[in-house]
């Protein structure tokens, strides 16, 4: 649990499986991206994750700035990844630092893969 705020009637703590499910959940609602992604450690082979799992694609470790945020995804093929990945950044910072509080020192996006049209 990481403290996030202290209050006159005590203190605000939240997982980091909290913070993995909110950064996810923002992250997939952004146009262009296919989804989260999970790394198989043994195969080295990536999968996407259905909304049920999406945390698992989000990776968070605590600074002094603010948690640092690290999204394993996959892009649609034909989007601009720079665009994308902007967008993404904005969104997940926004959700997390205005909506939930939570202070974020950087948003990370890791393109694992780019998904063709026609290929499952």
């Amino acid at each position: 649990m990481h403290k996030i705020k202290d209050t006159e009637m005590g203190v605000i703590q939240v997982s980091k499986e909290v913070i993995q499910t909110i950064a996810g959940l923002a992250a997939i609602d952004c146009y262009g991206l296919v989804g989260m992604v999970s790394q198989d450690l043994q195969t080295g082979i990536s999968s996407i994750l259905g909304r049920e799992n999406v945390r698992k694609g989000v990776e968070v470790r605590y600074t002094e700035e603010g948690f640092v945020i690290d999204l394993y995804v996959m892009m649609g093929y034909g989007i601009k990844i720079k665009e994308v990945a902007g967008s993404v950044i904005q969104k997940v910072t926004y959700v997390l630092s205005q909506t939930a509080g939570i202070p974020v020192a950087a948003v990370n996006i890791n393109v694992k893969g780019v998904k063709v049209p026609g290929n499952r």
